[in-house]
């Protein structure tokens, strides 16, 4: 069973401290772009503190279809880290800012995320908030490990 696990809700999210990078193109980059990066978190002893992120620069239903059909997708993976960190010539080192968002949780396979997206642009626009950077999917348990119907992923949006 696919589902949106959570109701919607508006919390503030702290400032983050992440490794990341950044690639154009489809979102099947995702998966690639994240081991990327681990893989230098573990190859220089960086200290990970917390599960991956996918920072999705398009912002509505229509602007992620194109930007995937055409392979114009602005993909930004990152890890949360902390302790000493450097990055590289194509990881970078930054802050994700804070604030207030809007979170929801969506259980099932990442394909199957739009009826989840699409409740919860429909709950921000009958809010009158006003979507203002870009949206976060947390990934708090390893696809590998679970069952594809027990994927969890967070849904963070930026609002004002």
């Amino acid at each position: 069973m696919v589902s949106c696990m959570d109701e919607i809700t508006v919390v503030e999210i702290p400032e983050q401290k992440v490794l990341g990078m950044r690639k154009t193109g489809t979102y099947r980059l995702i998966p690639e772009l994240l081991m990327k990066v681990y893989e230098y978190t573990v190859l220089k002893k960086i200290t990970v503190a917390g599960p991956p992120l996918f920072i999705c620069h398009e912002t509505s239903p229509e602007s992620v279809r194109e930007a995937n059909e055409k392979g114009t997708a602005v993909v930004e993976v990152a890890w949360p880290v902390t302790g000493p960190a450097k990055g590289s010539r194509t990881i970078r080192l930054y802050d994700l800012p804070g604030g207030k968002t809007v979170r929801t949780v969506h259980l099932g396979p990442y394909e199957s995320c739009e009826p989840t997206y699409l409740n919860l642009f429909a709950w921000i626009a009958e809010k009158r908030l006003v979507i203002n950077g870009p949206i976060r999917e947390i990934y708090p348990n390893d696809p590998c490990k679970v069952k594809p119907e027990e994927i969890i992923t967070e849904i963070y949006v930026p609002v004002q």
